[in-house]
């Protein structure tokens, strides 16, 4: 991990790519490792899934709180395919998975599926991301503790499991869409907006 500056993070790994790689793969992977998130962000190469495509690359992405608690976490990989996949509808295809447990005054809208659907959507919209055949899955679980459990005794988790098709090796407005997305389900403001203690 590199500071890219001040209060930003970039994704680099020590890993060199394959000399082997087709070039429309390294520069693809080059443009997610030169991405400078908001400084909340920990963005840390992980191993790729093996055989989803001849080529594919991994990122795990978490929200740290300020007292270094884990806010949403989540995974984005890209797949290659020279050839194209038909369902793809083109040869770079990114998998994204998002994971966050919800502030309770969203929690209960009954449109939270379709809200966190928007948010990737929207996310890659306002990026700029290049996209298309977009689709995915939105899960919610409500979870109450009970006995000697520390925590809130109600809450409410989301996971998002998504994937599109990148137009284009530029992959920085991907990955910074995909991070608004965890920032935004994290509860997290706006990058550059402060926000209001409650009393």
């Amino acid at each position: 991990m590199t500071t890219a500056a001040p209060g930003a993070t970039e994704a680099t790994s020590d890993a060199k790519l394959d000399v082997a790689a087709p070039d429309t793969f390294r520069a693809a992977v080059r443009a997610l490792e030169s991405t400078a998130v908001r400084a909340e962000v920990r963005i840390e190469p992980i191993r790729p899934p093996q055989r989803l495509a001849p080529w594919s690359y991994a990122l795990s992405a978490d929200v740290i709180a300020g007292d270094g608690a884990e806010l949403a976490t989540g995974r984005l990989v890209l797949l290659y395919d020279p050839d194209g996949a038909e369902a793809w509808d083109g040869e770079l295809r990114l998998v994204a998975f998002a994971s966050a447990e919800l502030e309770p005054d969203i929690a209960t809208d009954p449109l939270l599926p379709q809200v966190c659907w928007s948010w990737l959507i929207e996310g890659l919209e306002s990026r700029g991301a290049r996209s298309t055949a977009a689709g995915g899955t939105v899960t919610q679980t409500n979870s109450t503790r009970f006995g000697d459990v520390h925590g809130p005794q109600t809450t409410v988790a989301i996971e998002l499991r998504g994937s599109w098709t990148a137009v284009d090796t530029d992959l920085a407005p991907h990955l910074l869409g995909f991070v608004d997305l965890l920032c935004t389900a994290a509860g997290l403001p706006p990058e550059g907006v402060t926000a209001l203690q409650r009393a």
